[in-house]
């Protein structure tokens, strides 16, 4: 009797991928994945040592495909922006894997690769050596918060958004005055989460290089 086929660490990946893009990293195992390769959970454990290992490296390939068609111009702020744009799109294509990135993070080239630009990019914006760690960090925090979080909203289904409006517009916009002045006051003014996400993405993280850029430049 013949064998079971020998799959590929990146064909796994990208089965692993398409099982995410159905499922979420909660309800994703390595046993479901055996089972929709036609295989048993002893024969990818070759290829990861853990259920965590195989969700970074699925994680890792959107930041390879980020990096892929990312190309460093012009001045930090630029550059930090630009890459962070990239890595949100690359996402946005994929939001559920969003999640297993903000949970699990990576360590695999992508990684790397990110860390390394954003890295050079702080180099370049003049701040000492000894504070670039520091800002490089509150940089991948927020992104991934920011990512992460924008993701869950693009996954609800047409159902659950219509929903969640109705809820919104009841709860805002019948908000008790008395209880509630500010809010009833910019009630219709107010925007719930989903809407131009895109803008609210880049103005956040213009603040935060502009607190970098006040460091540099203080007056």
């Amino acid at each position: 009797m013949a064998g079971r086929r020998r799959w590929s660490t990146e064909e796994i990946l990208d089965a692993a991928a398409e099982l995410l893009r159905t499922s979420d990293a909660d309800s994703f195992s390595v046993r479901k994945l055996a089972a929709a390769l036609g295989t048993d959970s002893s024969s990818l454990y070759r290829h990861f040592r853990s259920k965590t290992e195989l969700l970074r490296a699925v994680a890792d390939r959107i930041l390879l495909a980020a990096m892929d068609d990312y190309s460093p111009e012009g001045d930090w702020k630029q550059r930090i922006t630009s890459l962070a744009l990239h890595v949100r799109e690359a996402f946005g294509q994929q939001p559920q894997l969003a999640s297993v990135w903000g949970r699990h993070a990576s360590s695999g080239t992508g990684s790397r690769l990110v860390m390394e630009e954003v890295l050079q990019a702080l180099s370049a914006s003049g701040l000492p050596d000894e504070d670039i760690p520091a800002r490089y960090h509150r940089i991948a925090v927020l992104l991934a918060a920011l990512i992460t979080s924008e993701a869950r909203v693009s996954t609800v289904t047409p159902e659950e958004y219509e929903q969640g409006m109705e809820l919104f517009r009841v709860a805002v916009l019948g908000a008790d005055p008395e209880r509630f002045p500010a809010l009833s006051r910019f009630a219709r003014e107010v925007r719930p989460l989903g809407v131009d996400r895109r803008a609210a993405f880049e103005e956040i993280l213009a603040a935060q290089l502009a607190h970098i850029e006040d460091a540099v430049h203080p007056d």
